[in-house]
């Protein structure tokens, strides 16, 4: 399938310049004769996990105490985000990224060990590599987003694998220099093995 799209010229990176919506999209299935259907899932925040992370925060800083060793603490610019997974057997195929103005974002996931309502996040279950994307001051706004592609590739290739274990996963989302959550879109392309 990779060959496929490199002869086509494409990139595994999809720059579409869509608008951010706060509402969670469905997966939207296409047919390709050639690629086979495809599903489109996009992170959706956990709103209630953010939460928790948050007063797991406040709760140390209130009582004085240091985080568990190990420990990983939400910053103050990020929140928790999930993909539900309707489908496990996937192939990756593509990001859908955009970004309204300027700023950067990241995307780092969280292995298949995490229990949230159970244990706190520890920064060994954190995935490498993390998905980095942003776009400078100065840049127009009609030029797509930058990113690391060899990362990007290789993370959307371990999140699929992730897939066939777990019909949930988490991430984090980093905003920074500007990069909002209200301003971004993000959402993945897999192909349906079945």
């Amino acid at each position: 399938m990779e060959r496929v799209k490199a002869e086509r010229g494409e990139s595994l990176f999809s720059r579409t310049q869509t608008q951010a919506t706060s509402a969670p999209i469905l997966p939207r299935l296409e047919d390709d004769p050639v690629m086979g259907s495809e599903i489109e899932l996009t992170f959706t925040e956990d709103l209630q996990l953010t939460e928790v992370m948050r007063l797991r925060v406040q709760s140390l800083q209130q009582k004085g105490q240091k985080r568990q060793d190990g420990e990983r603490l939400l910053l103050p610019h990020e929140s928790v985000y999930k993909l539900d997974f309707s489908q496990q057997d996937l192939t990756f195929s593509r990001w859908n990224v955009s970004l309204q103005g300027t700023g950067r974002f990241t995307v780092t996931g969280i292995c298949q060990l995490w229990t949230p309502d159970l244990t706190n996040l520890m920064t060994r279950q954190l995935l490498e590599p993390i998905g980095q994307f942003w776009r400078n001051a100065g840049d127009p706004d009609d030029l797509p987003i930058k990113c690391l592609e060899a990362d990007i590739q290789e993370f959307g290739e371990r999140i699929a694998e992730l897939a066939k274990v777990r019909k949930v996963m988490y991430f984090l989302f980093a905003f920074k220099e500007g990069a909002t959550k209200e301003k971004i879109s993000c959402s993945l392309t897999f192909t349906k093995n079945n």
